[in-house]
């Protein structure tokens, strides 16, 4: 009986663990350097994981130099896995458009190349209507004073970024890079989503 006990127990926690999955969601953005992007999506409350990566090119598995060269086609992303229970799709939009120059093509301030683009790459049609609306608004109220030339794209294979891309900010705060270029975003972050922060 006791033997039996344990084993419901076992199964409802797996069951609940499997559930729990299940309710998770992704979103794929490319905005710039994926640092930078990483340690922001990162900070937010509801967000379970953030990767930096590559997407949208032509060839599989390509690696940073490969990317670097620009001929790949391949945007620097973060895919980031997020409970929409606690955080919608449409904050993590807000946070998306708010913290890059969605006006630029194929550049975040000294970044340049295709790699560098600003896409959102959408993985239901709800994403898309999402990204499309928001992007019409941007458009329409001329809220950067140029037009924004994102990206809106379908999700296409996803390759996780080399293991010392990963947590960069988080591992590198003193490089002259984070403490120049992302250190300034986070405390932008910081000062207009507050209240959507982890503790």
């Amino acid at each position: 009986m006791k033997y039996l006990s344990i084993m419901i127990l076992v199964l409802l926690s797996v069951h609940s663990a499997d559930a729990q999955q299940q309710k998770l969601q992704k979103a794929t953005f490319g905005m710039g350097c994926f640092w930078c992007s990483e340690a922001l999506f990162d900070r937010l409350a509801g967000v379970k994981s953030v990767k930096s990566g590559y997407e949208g090119g032509q060839i599989a598995n390509p690696s940073y130099e490969d990317v670097c060269t620009g001929t790949t086609g391949h945007a620097e992303v973060i895919e980031v896995t997020y409970d929409p229970a606690k955080i919608s799709y449409d904050e993590l939009l807000e946070v998306f458009w708010k913290s890059h120059d969605p006006t630029t093509l194929n550049r975040q301030g000294a970044d340049v190349g295709t790699q560098y683009r600003s896409v959102i790459f959408y993985h239901t049609p709800e994403q898309k209507a999402a990204a499309e609306k928001y992007k019409a608004e941007i458009n329409k109220t001329n809220a950067y004073g140029k037009p924004a030339v994102t990206e809106i794209t379908k999700a296409q294979p996803f390759y996780v970024a080399e293991s010392y891309h990963q947590d960069y900010f988080a591992k590198n705060s003193n490089q002259p890079y984070c403490r120049l270029v992302i250190l300034p975003k986070m405390d932008k972050l910081e000062k207009i989503f507050k209240a959507k922060l982890k503790p």
